[in-house]
């Protein structure tokens, strides 16, 4: 199955976790860095197209200004980012110039993926870095992202990022070799391959304990249903390996491989999907449910049992049924107060063309 699924990778989006860019000192870790950097250039010069989202910004500036764990306070936050993006830049630059490789930076918000020029725009400017062999390095815009703005973590940044080209493939490189089953016990064992993200799959998942990093396993689960929806297979393997992607791309049992449904996501689909904070929600009935999910159709306003928040026409809302599970999401085409009281004529809520089963 992996040779099937991971052959003919020509563009990939390598992500790079906090715990395996810096040292116990929390700052970079220049001999972890060069391997890392070799691993990424071997495959430039195979000729694939690879984006690196890195994170690893706010651990390095911590260290620099001399906090021990992760702060809490948002200007705290913000101030670690701008001092440690620079120092990351810097290095990236220097270790990528020694196989002749060119590299630009990419700062990101959500706001800046979720407006769809701005969208359409971002994707035009990675794709014209690759056609000149310049390899994009992006982490979110720590230093102004607050609240709204932000992905939340560098795991579902770069399933964005992913769908957003779209890639061939995401790897994501952390400290551990995969998802472990029984983690923690004498039964433990890596899980290497994952067809259908389940609840016994995301119970393996747990957060982390580390002091600079976000995530853990739950974010990159939950990462692993945006590519995977999309049409995109993820591995999430150890980023202290020296050939862990060499590996993974000649279809070696290295990481957990999650195989992706069979058909890509158009654009504009993953676009509704994924890259928004919906405004609200509908809920529905099982005869709307199983309209949308197995017939194809639009949402009209009889399906409708509930409408909670506060939303304009044209704006992305989730879609849930009556025991509150969210199923799709969609473009509404009516303001929330118009659904709420009813006030709508019998046409599509959500008609089939903006909306995205989950």
């Amino acid at each position: 199955m992996r040779s099937a699924v991971l052959k003919d990778i020509s563009r990939l989006v390598v992500k790079l976790g906090t715990g395996v860019l810096t040292d116990a000192r929390k700052q970079p870790d220049l001999a972890q860095m060069e391997q890392l950097v070799a691993q990424v250039a071997a495959q430039r010069r195979a000729g694939r197209e690879i984006v690196l989202v890195t994170s690893g910004a706010v651990g390095a500036g911590m260290g620099v200004l001399g906090f021990e764990t992760r702060p809490k306070e948002l200007a705290e936050l913000q101030a670690c980012a701008a001092v440690g993006q620079s120092r990351l830049m810097t290095t990236y630059e220097n270790l990528f110039a020694k196989f002749g490789l060119h590299v630009a930076q990419v700062l990101l918000t959500h706001d800046d993926l979720e407006h769809h020029e701005r969208h359409l725009n971002a994707r035009n400017t990675l794709v014209a870095l690759l056609d000149r062999g310049v390899i994009p390095i992006i982490n979110e815009n720590d230093a102004v992202s607050w609240t709204e703005l932000k992905f939340g973590d560098n795991d579902k940044l770069s399933a964005l990022v992913a769908s957003l080209l779209p890639a061939d493939l995401l790897v994501i490189l952390t400290t551990v070799d995969g998802v472990i089953e029984n983690f923690g016990t004498p039964a433990a064992r890596l899980l290497p391959t994952v067809e259908r993200i389940d609840d016994s799959v995301e119970g393996m998942a747990g957060g982390t304990l580390s002091a600079t990093a976000v995530g853990g396993m739950a974010t990159k689960i939950q990462a692993a249903k945006i590519v995977t929806r999309s049409g995109i297979p993820l591995v999430i393997a150890s980023g202290r390996k020296p050939n862990a992607i060499a590996d993974i791309l000649a279809g070696a049992t290295e990481g957990t491989l999650f195989v992706p449904l069979p058909n890509m996501l158009p654009g504009r689909k993953r676009w509704i999907a994924f890259f928004h904070h919906p405004k609200g929600t509908l809920f529905v009935d099982d005869g709307a449910k199983k309209a949308l999910r197995e017939k194809g159709r639009s949402l009209l306003p009889p399906g409708i049992t509930r409408c909670e928040g506060d939303f304009d026409k044209d704006e992305v809302v989730r879609i849930c049924d009556e025991d509150g599970t969210e199923f799709a999401r969609g473009i509404s085409r009516f303001h929330s107060v118009q659904i709420a009281d009813h006030q709508l004529p019998r046409e599509e809520v959500v008609h089939r063309d903006d909306l995205v089963i989950l």
